[in-house]
Parts: structure tokens; sequence; C-alpha cells
């Protein structure tokens, strides 16, 4: 309140002046809130985001589940036109296992009158639906987090549903043509010479081959998972290093449940892959971060020093081959004597 003083009189308030003073400072003070920029988000990036109640969340993830289990289906019914061939498929390692160890013919052992339809119409065409449909699978856990991310960050549906689905592809076939079809062999073969004929009953071999499919399937999946992680802000390339060792040990006791085998050749076959799955992953993280903060990655020399391993691998394995006899052959292991 201001006070006016007139000749003769007391101080008076001036409420008209008082009220012009108060009125220009909330306008002042609402054109300084209103155009000054937020010091913590940007506020383009930050109106850019949806914002939904917990109802949302639940409806947006049914409508999303829904999707997907959608898709798998429509994938069930066109795998359901080719069961005989992608059985064959499935047959592929037991049959080059059984060849291997000269048993002839490489069959294997019906136990139950419902296995072969329950395998052959149902449980193989789904286990090929999923692969079959996993781009379209993964779209649809994009699309469900894709709102809390900022509008930048959205833009990177492709590279995302393309890398996991093919990291999830890429692990079936490693387990598919290498860990699955050698692990066999191995278990198979205990028994040849000992008196026991390594008779495999068709159930026991499809749970088998599905668990080794799915589980390295999903493991392929460490660097999308690592990259989510640094996208949602749960963890940063620093944290993953500082504490690999404990992921290292999770990889290994997960091989150890994944792989068929329980020796420890079998167990590195499988852990390798993860293990570099890892840092891939962490690699992948870093360099999100430093596009965050608007640095470019030394791709020149990492390019030169990549080379220049790979050069000495070359060298080496050239060097094993000439004074070892080793060469390289179309089936695993690959580099034999």
């Amino acid at each position: 309140m201001v006070f006016a003083r007139t000749a003769g009189t007391r101080f008076l308030p001036d409420v008209a002046g008082a009220d012009s003073i108060a009125v220009r400072s909330a306008a002042t003070s609402t054109q300084a809130a209103t155009t000054a920029p937020s010091p913590t988000e940007p506020p383009d990036e930050e109106d850019s985001m949806a914002r939904m109640s917990f109802m949302e969340h639940l409806e947006e993830l049914r409508k999303r589940l829904l999707l997907a289990i959608g898709g798998i289906g429509v994938a069930f019914f066109l795998c359901l036109f080719f069961s005989d061939e992608l059985w064959d498929v499935v047959f592929g390692p037991a049959k080059a296992a059984l060849i291997a160890l000269k048993v002839v013919p490489p069959t294997l052992k019906l136990i139950s009158p419902m296995d072969t339809f329950q395998i052959f119409w149902m449980k193989v065409p789904i286990l090929f639906a999923i692969f079959l449909s996993s781009p379209w699978v993964l779209y649809q856990v994009w699309a469900f987090i894709a709102p809390g991310l900022y509008k930048k960050e959205r833009r990177m549906a492709a590279p995302f549903v393309l890398s996991s689905a093919g990291l999830f592809i890429l692990g079936g076939c490693f387990a598919y043509f290498i860990a699955f079809r050698y692990g066999l062999e191995f278990l198979l073969g205990l028994g040849i010479g000992k008196g026991v004929d390594p008779s495999v009953n068709v159930n026991e071999y499809y749970d088998l081959f599905v668990d080794v499919m799915l589980g390295v399937g999903i493991v392929f999946e460490i660097p999308v998972l690592l990259f989510l992680l640094t996208l949602i802000h749960v963890a940063s390339p620093a944290f993953l290093v500082r504490h690999s060792r404990y992921a290292i040990l999770a990889i290994v006791t997960l091989a150890a449940i994944i792989t068929p085998t329980g020796d420890v050749f079998n167990l590195a076959l499988f852990a390798t892959p993860m293990i570099i799955l890892f840092y891939v992953g962490i690699f992948a993280s870093y360099i999100l971060v430093l596009k965050r903060e608007n640095r470019r990655f030394p791709w020149g020399t990492f390019f030169k020093w990549l080379g220049i391993v790979l050069t000495v691998l070359v060298v080496l394995a050239w060097l094993v081959a000439k004074y070892y006899g080793y060469h390289f052959v179309a089936h695993w292991p690959i580099f034999v004597r």
C-alpha cells in the first residue's frame, strides 16, 4: 500500500496507485514466467510426451497384448500349411547327431499315440509362429513404452524392432546350428559302446529343442535390454561396467541352466556369446549417452583397432592351420584338425 501526503492533512492511503502497481507487478511476473525457459526440462520435449492415467496404461497394455497374440495366431495358421516341412527342420539336429553316431536308422521313439498330433499340428507351428511374428510382437512392446519417451527417442522404433527381432532370430539360429546340434550329439554319444541304445522319446526331444531355442533366443536380447534400461534412465554404461562381474556370474548361471549338457565345454559354448552380447549392449548404451550429450564417438579409431584385431586373428588362424594341420569345414566345430 502506498501513502500520499497532502497539505494540512495526515498521510492517506493511495488505493488506486497501489492497485495499479500490483497489477503491473503481477503482469510482469506472469510474462516472465511464461517467457523464461524451464531450467530442468525442455518444454517442447516435455509437451511431446504422452500423459496417461493408470487405467489408460492398463488399457494400452491390454490392447498391445491382444495385438501381439493376434499376430502370433495369424503366423500359427500360416505355419499349419507347412507342418511337415517344419517338423523336418526340428528333426534335423537329431537326425544329424544319430547319423554321426552311426545309429541306423536315425529315428525317434513314440511313446504316447497323442504325441505326434500335439507336436506336428500344435507345438511345432506355435514355435515357428513365435519366431515368424517376433518383429510384430516386439513392435507392440515398443508401442507400449513409446508414449513415455521424448519425440526424438520415439524415432528409434524401426532400429529397435529390427535389432531386437534380428537378435532373437540370430539366437535361434545359433542354438539350432551350433549349440543344440553339438550338445545333442555329445549327450547321445555318452552311452555309445557302454550297452546303452540311444533311443530318444519324441516328446522329450521336442521339449529340449524348445527350451534351448527359446532360451538362447531370449538371451540374445541382452543388448536390447541394456539399451532400453539406459534409454529410460534406469541404468548407465558406467553402472553396467562397474557391476559387470555380477552380470557375468548371472550369465554363467543362466548358461548352466539352458545348456543341455553339464560339461565345461558346452557351458563355455553357451556363456561366451552371452558375455560378448552383454558388452555389446554396454557399447550401444554408451553410444546413446554420447548422443544425448551431443558428443561423437571416434569411429575412425574404433574401426582402425577393429581391423588390427581381425588381422591378428586371421594371421593366428593361418599359423595354426599351417603348422598344426587345422582346417575349416562346413559344420561344427568349423575349425578342426
